[in-house]
């Protein structure tokens, strides 16, 4: 290897040659030898490709919940993540991280956030960018917020912890969090952060008898504000709440909003579900049209199962359920106008099969 030719081309000439290919294959070629790895992470190459748009985009997935009571570093702690494109699974390690058991749960323009169990034993949220091997660790905060908290994060370095009485909020300019009040009616059902700057989430306003799902929004300015968040309707969506069983929102392309839910067969109590349904929301217009539904035959599997989980984002959304074993993937391609409905197989690690996850973006000039 020592007298291969490419030890002798200039060092602009390497960075123009690798810059012309996939961030995949970056990724690929530093763990070739060292040479390569010290030619794509020095600071000239990193500067080179960061006018580029990003172009690979994946679904990660969280641990498992069973893995949370870890008290020790794991020796594999990893970031799996699955590329559509390829239809092939990826490892990112984490053991770079000097924290007990990291948890990923969110990410925004190429940073992972994820929990982390600090040397004093108390929980922290850590930044970090998994193909630099750079971190920064987040003002700490108590476990109560690791557990029953939301994270959702946004650009520039904008973090949002929410539960139903209160929201802190973090900002790489103050570097501190700021706690606000919350007037949620209820616990906040998968909440996301649309256009970096408005909070959505679902709230149940029913009775213990019956669920009753209703739309909450606010917006990061107005988080001081007493009576910040305000509910979401129009007389022209009907019952758009009242066909979906247990909803969830996934953040879109743009402005627009994925809600999903088992459709239900029928209004009363204990209605069976047909399939799974894929609502679309366009917060310019406000209006409501259906992006997809699960083919009948792939729904068959989740119909078995007490509950399933949805994460994702943008056009695409992966779906699991205990026992099934594999994900399903929606693609919605707006050239052609509608869904591909796909299988995924070789889900990393074992447990019952209810996967959890966040869209990722991995840039190699994302700072911490």
């Amino acid at each position: 290897m020592d007298s291969s030719p490419i030890y002798f081309l200039p060092q602009d000439t390497l960075h123009q040659i690798f810059s012309n290919l996939p961030l995949r294959e970056i990724i690929r070629c530093r763990s070739v030898c060292k040479f390569f790895n010290q030619t794509l992470t020095s600071p000239s190459f990193i500067h080179l490709i960061s006018t580029q748009p990003p172009s690979l985009r994946l679904l990660s997935l969280r641990p498992p919940h069973h893995h949370h009571h870890s008290r020790h570093v794991s020796s594999d702690a990893t970031l799996h993540a699955f590329d559509p494109d390829q239809n092939q699974w990826l490892r990112f390690p984490l053991t770079f991280l000097p924290f007990h058991s990291p948890q990923p749960v969110a990410s925004s323009l190429g940073l992972v956030y994820l929990w982390a169990d600090s040397p004093d034993s108390t929980k922290t949220l850590v930044a970090c960018n998994p193909l630099t091997r750079q971190f920064r660790v987040l003002p700490q905060l108590g476990s109560a917020w690791s557990r029953h908290g939301s994270v959702l994060v946004g650009p520039p370095n904008r973090v949002l912890v929410l539960s139903e009485l209160a929201a802190l909020y973090f900002s790489g300019s103050t570097n501190n969090w700021v706690n606000f009040s919350s007037n949620l009616p209820s616990k906040p059902r998968s909440p996301i952060l649309v256009s970096d700057s408005c909070v959505l989430a679902l709230c149940d306003v029913g009775s213990p008898w019956r669920s009753q799902w209703k739309l909450f929004s606010c917006t990061l300015s107005s988080l001081q504000s007493s009576q910040s968040w305000s509910r979401l309707e129009k007389h022209e969506w009907g019952d758009v709440f009242d066909i979906l069983k247990r909803p969830r929102l996934v953040r879109g392309i743009g402005n627009r909003v994925l809600m999903i839910g088992g459709l239900r067969s029928s209004f009363s109590l204990n209605a069976s579900c047909s399939t799974i349904l894929i609502l679309r929301l366009d917060l310019d217009t406000m209006e409501w049209d259906e992006a997809g539904r699960m083919p009948t035959q792939m729904f068959r599997c989740f119909q078995e199962s007490s509950k399933f989980k949805v994460f994702g984002g943008g056009n695409r959304v992966c779906f699991s359920a205990k026992r099934v074993g594999r994900l399903v993937l929606w693609d919605y391609s707006e050239i052609v106008g509608k869904g591909e409905w796909r299988w995924i197989d070789g889900v990393p690690g074992s447990g019952d099969g209810l996967c959890r996850g966040f869209a990722f973006d991995p840039r190699l000039t994302a700072l911490p």
